[in-house]
């Protein structure tokens, strides 16, 4: 077992580069971030890294919608997820990516070690194939019937009844989601980890495992069911080989953990450390992740790490789910709050909103996101008590005491309450209570105005200058323990309130430093308010902005329900034909619009609103599908005499086109 002399090796999930972040991604990376930073605070030598989830079938749809590689819509969300990072103060030594060639390497290496142990073997099954698109279709390309529990689901996991995750095959009355036609059933050989055999070791391994119960106990319950082997290989281009493959590639929750080695193997090179410290050897992993992902860092990650010879993870931290405004998190319904959009564009204190994911409830709980109950705890909790505190105390030094730390005792009862807070907060962080360490600090901060206000310095003064700076001394000694033990959770505000204090930087500062005198004769700084109260119009235009998207989605909803029933007849009235676009070019003076000219078997010139989606080089010579009997209409002064079918994916248009090269005229049907 590790000591608290061996390294310590803090991961979060990896965020799939997929979309934007929300504030449900930063319950987990929070907490992290904070984590790592009361280690440091108590000397421990830790290294943190993370990175984007670069593999599997969604992101492969998203960017065809979008007319992108999966690499550059990776590399798109990659930057955009490092950004808010930087904005939130959530600070990873290395911030790596899957699909790097690092990651590409270790994987294969793991994989060749778990098939030279034996822990990896072909077996031949019966996957879901699409004739009509010729292909064997992944987990996401199919939908089917869950055959455990009999509901609807997804290819790779039963999302709307049991949970189960379903391996390749499993799925029942497969239809291809790319076409909508009904799937059928090939054989092909794929490969397995042999995870059935590691049941007596996982019993026994997360009997001993760290981090919340929750995950131990999901975990235990899994495992004490049947396990099956698992199938790591997948029928796709996009991710890493599998070795001595062309044609599968690794499935992405292999090369996904994987990464957490790779990144610090890119970490340790760059720094002239091995990476076998950490990976090979008596180090702490503790892995901080979202609780819809226990069962993959519980059960499949430490099976692979034991049979390819690897350090296993000491703690899995998970953390509860996320609702927005007392409803469930829903991208689709609107109930969402997008970090960038919502928080940073508008100006909030990235703060603020770390305070508030630490300090609402227990990590394990469900957290209730709102924009009022975040105006009544900055209000309330850091303007009220914590800023209150520190702006009266360091103002009233300044005032007068020649703007310095006044000379007098420090009061045993006041160093004892900084000791029980420093021990408070130091044993709340080692047991992933965040809730239960900031209230501490908030006790502090309330202990200190209580302090204040109770010995009248205003009045003391005048009658014993010397009583008065005693009791000054003592309050600024609360506030310096205040603001070390508060660093982790608001880093930036407290890097203000510390130079409050006449100090230079918090970098090299420890929790035990709480309890050092504050110097008397030590010159402060300049008061000023540190945190600044959230207005009810602020809170008014926030939620304005939160009850639009709500409305669009829900009017989106009302329009896709809303659509009549219609006769054969009427659809049989549409001129649907196969077109090849012949030239392009931007209409001048609009951002959206593109003229085309395409042949549906005779020359049509068609005005389209996708110059957003697409440029006009790269639909030349395209094949799509036109509208080829509606009437003509000027758009933007220029006659269109026909319209493109596309479908729209989040207001942007994706043009659908066959499958195969067809006769430009084809009729459609």
């Amino acid at each position: 077992m590790p000591t608290d002399n061996d390294p310590i090796l803090v991961t979060c999930g990896l965020p799939y580069a997929n979309g934007p972040a929300h504030i449900g991604h930063l319950r987990t990376y929070v907490p992290a971030d904070i984590f790592v930073r009361a280690l440091r605070r108590m000397g421990r030598d830790v290294l943190f890294i993370c990175g984007s989830d670069a593999h599997g079938t969604p992101i492969v749809v998203n960017a065809e919608s979008k007319g992108m590689s999966p690499r550059e819509l990776v590399e798109f969300y990659h930057k955009h997820f490092e950004d808010v990072f930087r904005s939130i103060n959530v600070r990873f030594d290395y911030f790596g990516c899957t699909d790097d060639p690092s990651n590409h390497h270790r994987t294969q290496e793991i994989v060749r070690a778990l098939m030279e142990r034996g822990h990896v073997y072909p077996r031949e099954i019966e996957l879901a194939y699409c004739p009509r698109c010729e292909r064997f279709l992944p987990d996401r390309y199919v939908e089917g019937i869950c055959p455990y529990c009999g509901v609807p689901a997804r290819g790779d996991e039963c999302d709307q009844g049991c949970g189960r995750h379903l391996e390749p095959g499993e799925i029942k009355d497969a239809v291809c989601k790319i076409c909508g036609s009904r799937a059928e059933y090939r054989k092909q050989t794929h490969y397995f980890f042999r995870l059935s055999a590691f049941r007596d070791f996982l019993l026994d391994y997360l009997q001993r495992l760290g981090g919340t119960v929750s995950a131990r106990n999901y975990a235990l319950e899994w495992v004490r069911q049947e396990l099956k082997d698992w199938c790591i290989t997948r029928n796709m281009s996009w991710g890493v080989k599998f070795p001595g493959s062309e044609d599968l590639v690794v499935y992405v929750w292999v090369d996904a953990p994987i990464g957490y080695i790779s990144f610090t193997e890119e970490w340790c090179r760059s720094h002239g450390v091995p990476w076998e410290r950490y990976w090979r050897g008596k180090s702490r992993i503790i892995h901080f992740i979202g609780g819809d992902i226990i069962y993959h860092h519980c059960i499949f990650w430490p099976a692979m790490l034991e049979g390819a010879g690897y350090t296993l993870p000491s703690d899995v931290v998970a953390s509860g789910m996320l609702k927005i405004d007392d409803k469930k998190f829903s991208k689709s319904r609107g109930y969402v709050v997008w970090v960038k959009d919502d928080y940073l564009d508008q100006g909030l204190e990235p703060d603020y909103l770390r305070y508030y994911l630490a300090s609402y409830t227990s990590h394990t709980k469900e957290v209730n996101f709102s924009w009022k109950i975040l105006q009544e705890k900055v209000n309330t909790e850091l303007v009220g008590a914590f800023g209150n505190f520190l702006n009266r105390a360091v103002t009233f030094a300044v005032k007068n005491f020649d703007g310095r730390v006044p000379d007098g005792d420090l009061d045993p009862e006041v160093m004892k309450r900084i000791e029980a807070s420093v021990e408070e907060v130091s044993t709340s962080l080692m047991e992933y209570e965040f809730k239960r360490a900031s209230d501490a600090v908030l006790s502090l901060a309330d202990y200190a105005n209580t302090y204040f206000q109770s010995h009248e310095p205003w009045k003391l003064i005048r009658s014993d200058r010397r009583a008065a700076g005693s009791v000054l001394r003592n309050c600024l000694q609360m506030a310096k323990a205040m603001i070390i033990l508060m660093e982790p959770f608001m880093p930036s505000k407290m890097a203000v309130a510390w130079s409050q204090l006449g100090m230079d930087s918090l970098d090299d500062i420890q929790f035990r430093d709480a309890v050092k005198p504050i110097p008397e004769g030590q010159a402060l700084g300049t008061p000023k308010i540190l945190f600044s109260r959230i207005e009810d119009s602020t809170v008014k235009r926030l939620e304005e902005i939160f009850r639009e998207r709500i409305r669009r989605a829900e009017g989106a909803e009302e329009r896709k329900e809303e659509k009549p029933l219609i006769p054969f007849d009427h659809f049989k009235a549409l001129d649907l034909r196969a077109g090849t676009v012949l030239e392009a070019e931007r209409i001048k003076g609009s951002d959206k619009l593109l003229r085309l000219i395409v042949d549906i078997g005779e020359r049509r010139q068609i005005v389209a609103g996708i110059a957003k989606m697409y440029s006009p080089e790269e639909l030349v010579g395209r094949q799509v599908v036109v509208v080829a009997n509606l009437e003509p209409v000027k758009i933007f002064g220029v006659e269109s005499r026909g319209m493109l079918l596309a479908a729209d994916i989040n207001g942007n248009a994706v043009l659908l086109k066959p499958d195969r090269e067809v006769p430009a005229g084809s009729g459609i049907r």
